[in-house]
This record gives C-alpha cells, sequence and structure tokens, in this order.
C-alpha cells in the first residue's frame, strides 16, 4: 500500500475541503493518506481519519508576529517543524501532496530540504499566486509584474500576508526561487488555465503544469427545501446574493456597499461569509449573514436567491460560483483569474472588472431575461467533486507509477 502525505494550512475552508475530499477519495483507491495542518482553534474542532497537527497555537502566534515584524515568512516554526518532520519519518510517504503553506505554520527550508534528500516525488497544487511571488498571493488590483524576473519595491506589503515596514520581497523571490527547487520530482497543479499560464511565465515554467478544476459535493449543494425568504421576509425581493471566506476590497465590499445605494429597494442584497468588523462598514439595507460551516444552509440560501453576484478583483477558481451554480442559481462576475472559466453563455456573464455601470446593466438584463435554472445545475455537473478528485487519484497512480 502506498502512503500521501497532504499538507496545506487548515482542515477547515475552501482548501482545507479539497485536501480532505481528495484524501477520502484516495483511500477508497487503496492509498494510505494522511493529512497535515496548522493547530488551530477551529481545526480541532474536526476529527478526521489520520490527522496530523503541525505545531501549537502558541507558537503559530508568535511566528506570525516575527514574520510580521521581519517580513520572513516560513522562516521560524523551527521546532515544531522538527517534531513534525519526525511524523514524516514514522510515516515514510511516497508521495507529498503540498497546497497552501504560507500561513506561518511551517518552516519552509527544513520541508524542503527534507523531501529533497528524501527524494520524495511532490505534487504542489497552486491555490494562488504566493508561490512565485516575493510577497503576495495575488496582484491583479496593483498591476505588478515583478514577479516574471525578481520581485522588488513591493507595493503591497501592507496586505496579507503584510509585513510591519520591511520590503524583504526580493530576498523571498529568490529564496523561493532556490529553495522550491526540486529536480524531476515535483508537478504543478492548479486549478484554472488563468494561473496555470501565469505558472508557465514563473521560475516554475520547467516543471510539468497541469490543470485540475475545483470541484464541490453536488451531493450537498443541489435545489434544497428553503424558508430563507419567510424567515427575512424577502417574498417579493428580488435577492443578490454574495459569500466568501473573508470580505474586502478583494472580494468587492465596496461594490456590494455601492449597489446598495444604486439599486432600488425590489432587490435585497445578502452577504454571507461576514463578521462584526464587516458589519460595520455594511448600510442597513444589506442582510449581513456571519460565517458558517455548514454547507446544507449555503445550500438553503443560494437556492433562495435569484442571482449569484461575484465582484472579486483577484481569484484563482472560485468554488462559490459553482456552488450557486449546482442550486440552480445564474452568476454574474468581473472578469478576473478564473471566475470567468466556470460559467457559460447559459448560465451568466461576466463584465470587466470594476465597470459598476456594467455590473447593473448585467443585474437588471438577467432580472428581465432569467437564465434557466435547469442550465445552470447542468453546467455545475462539469465540476462534481469525485469526478476532478478521480483526476488527482490518476496523477497520484501515474507519479507512483514511474
Amino acid at each position: 500500500m502506498k502512503t500521501i502525505l497532504e499538507i496545506n494550512a487548515t482542515n477547515y475552508s475552501s482548501t482545507g475541503h479539497i485536501t480532505l475530499n481528495i484524501a477520502k477519495e484516495a483511500r477508497k483507491k487503496g492509498y494510505e493518506v494522511y493529512t497535515a495542518c496548522k493547530t488551530a482553534k477551529v481545526s480541532l474542532r474536526f476529527n478526521y481519519e489520520n490527522q496530523l497537527y503541525i505545531g501549537n497555537r502558541y507558537d503559530r502566534l508568535v511566528s506570525q508576529e516575527l514574520a510580521y515584524v521581519t517580513g520572513l515568512r516560513g522562516h521560524f516554526n523551527i521546532l515544531n517543524t522538527r517534531a513534525f518532520l519526525k511524523k514524516v519519518d514514522e510515516i515514510k510517504p511516497d508521495l507529498i501532496h503540498l497546497h497552501v503553506l504560507h500561513d506561518t505554520f511551517i518552516n519552509l527550508s527544513m520541508l524542503f530540504d527534507y523531501i529533497n534528500r528524501h527524494a520524495i516525488p511532490v505534487i504542489w497544487t497552486f491555490h494562488d499566486c504566493w508561490a512565485f511571488t516575493g510577497q503576495c498571493p495575488y496582484f491583479d488590483i496593483v498591476g505588478c509584474d515583478k514577479w516574471k524576473k525578481g520581485c522588488h519595491h513591493c507595493p503591497q506589503i501592507h496586505v496579507e500576508p503584510k509585513s510591519l515596514f520591511l520590503d524583504t520581497s526580493r530576498f523571498m523571490w529568490n529564496k523561493k526561487r532556490k529553495l522550491f527547487n526540486l529536480p524531476q520530482q515535483m508537478t504543478i497543479v492548479t486549478p484554472s488555465r488563468w494561473l496555470a499560464d501565469l505558472t508557465r511565465e514563473s521560475f516554475f515554467k520547467n516543471y510539468p503544469i497541469k490543470v485540475i478544476n475545483n470541484g464541490i459535493n453536488l451531493d450537498v449543494f443541489k435545489p434544497v427545501h428553503s424558508d430563507f425568504r419567510e424567515r427575512y421576509n424577502l417574498k417579493d425581493k428580488y435577492i443578490l446574493l454574495g459569500v466568501a471566506n473573508e470580505w474586502g476590497e478583494r472580494k468587492g465590499l465596496d461594490v456590494f456597499i455601492e449597489l446598495a445605494t444604486r439599486l432600488d429597494d425590489s432587490y435585497q442584497i445578502v452577504l454571507v461569509g461576514t463578521n462584526d468588523n464587516v458589519d460595520k462598514q455594511l448600510p442597513a439595507n444589506i442582510i449581513s449573514i456571519h460565517k458558517t460551516y455548514d454547507q446544507k444552509e449555503l445550500a438553503e440560501i443560494y437556492t433562495a436567491a435569484d442571482l449569484f453576484v461575484n465582484p472579486t478583483r483577484e481569484e484563482n477558481f472560485p468554488t462559490v460560483n459553482i456552488e450557486a451554480l449546482a442550486c440552480g442559481l445564474p452568476v454574474i462576475t468581473f472578469e478576473t483569474g478564473g471566475s470567468v472559466e466556470i460559467i457559460d453563455e447559459y448560465c451568466g456573464q461576466s463584465v470587466k472588472i470594476n465597470d459598476i455601470d456594467a455590473l447593473i446593466k448585467g443585474i437588471a438584463d438577467i432580472r428581465n431575461i432569467p437564465y434557466e435554472r435547469d442550465a445552470c445545475i447542468r453546467r455545475s455537473k462539469n465540476f462534481n467533486m469525485s469526478d476532478k478528485f478521480q483526476e488527482y487519484i490518476a496523477l497520484y497512480d501515474e507519479i507512483l507509477a514511474k
């Protein structure tokens, strides 16, 4: 029996669910799979099979502060990384599948040195652009392309993952270029064609790069009975829905705030995934629903809405678009990242980024001539989680057969 180790920052949120579901499918095919993530209050709520935790919350908080002050990420957590690698010695993985690594929970030099010394084949799924930049997960908002030849004078040192005042982007770009060099033993996977194209322009261009779209659980995300309209007294409203894990400029929070001032009261904006800080920014006519980990509750909200609005300015391949389609909800999105790759002419529209007038016109057009809900559901079947994760299993088989 071959053993696989998956490492991701979390065992919750979108990337956490992807990691765990790949593991689930791989076990069905006879692989022994371990998943590893940071130790956090939320992650400890779940008791998953073969789940390893890296470090402790206090060590991570110290590492976060050190990274914030120095601008260096992945340089700390030495003792906890050493303890984790001892567990890896016991597991003896035949393949390591990396996901999100930029959350100050593991020492990157120690991890990649270990992989190199043991010549373990690696699959690395890029959920954003961080692996080939000196600082940021995304750079669309600032229009920066320094990452192609070497980062410096970063315009985003105060954006997550942020630094207090030191710009270490040049150092970190060069460090990554050398550190992430795993000759003949790494395959890059991206969920979108957009990110694959960027990766081919980066210092990863000589590695095999494969596109495997994110998928969702179509047994959960489907039209369901929902009393959401009744509970919120929205019987005659046209509901515009937005869902995000963290709301801010990147996800278009300001766009929804502007829509709330420009649309008449026949519309109702509902935002899911908010918190107390976001609530302080919202006008009274936006319904705010705080972050939920209950996917069935999300499916009920999707089902009750009329249109999913995703004014994201930086995106890889947002599963929220797919979740909406699976519940019969059409999508309108900014033309950014892989967001537009999810929809087709029968289930949604895209408009140029930051063009609020075009967005409002698109919303009105869709309201006047609605898309068929069945067409939205049909489109979502292209992103069945089980089918997409089978592509990962086939990749495991291919690499381990060599």
